[in-house]
Formats: structure tokens, C-alpha cells, sequence
């Protein structure tokens, strides 16, 4: 019982640690990074089983982490005001072509960054970008000027107004 109480710890203090580092997707991560959470896990191993090797010990520890993130899901599925607390929120991060500086020192997000997700996302400039934002799982997700959509509209106009 000692081990679902040691992994029940683990599990918040892993869970904050990760709130706090911020919204990132594993590709994301420096290789900095990722090193780190790799040897947190293995220090979180540490501190769950303790000196139990065992088969069941490790069971225990695995059903534990399972558990709690299920409950988490649930929780997040049944009141999704909650989502926002467990999640996070979307943030904006360019509006109208304009980066938001707020919003990306907020989730400590470079111009290079958004940037780099732009041309990946097939987008030249910061202008060609009405929306980008910030997803709750640390995807940027990136919406379009439609420039030409009201070009269109402008070409109507002059081309119906010189009939009537």
C-alpha cells in the first residue's frame, strides 16, 4: 500500500512539474529538455518503488499513474470547466499578422518558434495569419488571412455596380 501512496505523490508533483514547464509538444523539446524528462522518470521510479523490485511493485506503481490519469480525464469529460484548471487554455498568440509579445512570454514561446510552425504549416509571412493559437496541448494551430476572399467581394461590387 506504501507504493500506491508513494505513486499517488509522484503522479501530482509530475503533474505540476509539467504544468509548469509549459505547453510543448515532445517534438518541441530541446534535446535539453527531453533528457531532463527522461531522468525525471527515472528519479520518479526511485522514489515510487523504493528498494521493491518486484513484479507486483511495479504493478501497483503502473495502475496507480493509470489511474489517476483516468480519473483526470474523466474529470476533465464531466465538467469541462474543469478542463480549463487541469488543461490549460488556449492562448493567442498572433492576431490580424501582429504577434501578442504577452501571450508568448506567458508560455515562454520564441518569434522563432512561431516562426518555424509557420513554415511548417506552409505559411511565408506573419501577415498571411489572421489567428494563431496556442493550443491547450502545445500545438500551434494557425488560421489564414482571406485576403482574397474580400478582394472578390471588392471586384463584385465595381463589376455590378457599372451594370445598374
Amino acid at each position: 500500500m506504501d507504493i500506491v501512496a508513494r505513486a499517488t505523490a509522484m503522479f501530482a508533483v509530475l503533474y505540476l512539474l509539467l504544468r509548469l514547464l509549459g505547453k510543448r509538444e515532445i517534438g518541441q523539446l530541446t534535446s535539453f529538455e527531453l533528457v531532463v524528462l527522461i531522468v525525471m522518470g527515472d528519479l520518479i521510479q526511485q522514489g515510487v518503488t523504493h528498494n521493491d523490485f518486484s513484479v507486483t511493485g511495479a504493478t501497483l506503481a503502473i495502475v496507480t499513474f493509470a489511474f489517476w490519469a483516468l480519473i483526470m480525464s474523466w474529470i476533465t469529460y464531466l465538467f469541462p470547466r474543469m478542463e480549463k484548471v487541469l488543461d490549460g487554455e488556449p492562448q493567442i498568440v498572433i492576431r490580424d499578422g501582429e504577434l501578442l509579445q504577452d501571450n508568448l512570454r506567458r508560455d515562454r514561446i520564441t518569434r522563432a518558434e512561431v516562426e518555424a510552425e509557420m513554415r511548417l504549416a506552409g505559411i511565408p509571412h506573419m501577415r498571411d495569419v489572421a489567428w494563431a493559437i496556442l493550443e491547450a496541448r502545445g500545438k500551434i494551430s494557425f488560421i489564414r488571412r482571406d485576403d482574397t476572399a474580400a478582394q472578390r467581394s471588392d471586384q463584385k461590387d465595381d463589376t455590378d455596380g457599372g451594370a445598374r
